[in-house]
């Protein structure tokens, strides 16, 4: 095997958006270092599930929604 072709993997503190942290091994910054979070899975909509809009609807309720008001007389 090659030397030095794994990077180097340390332990980090992590802290989340509310303060709480937990270790972690990392290759980012250096062994010690503390990586501070903006965004984290406790918080983001697209975790939570939360800030979401509702569906509009499919194709037709949209037709009906732009077209409803037209009607087609029959020719006799």
């Amino acid at each position: 095997m090659k030397k030095d072709t794994h990077p180097d993997y340390h332990m980090i503190t992590v802290e989340m958006t509310d303060g709480t942290t937990f270790q972690t091994r990392s290759t980012y910054g250096s062994e010690g270092d503390t990586l501070h979070l903006d965004i984290d899975p406790k918080t983001h909509p697209a975790w939570t599930g939360g800030s979401r809009k509702a569906a509009q609807g499919g194709q037709v309720e949209r037709f009906n929604k732009r077209f409803g008001g037209l009607s087609l007389k029959s020719k006799k």
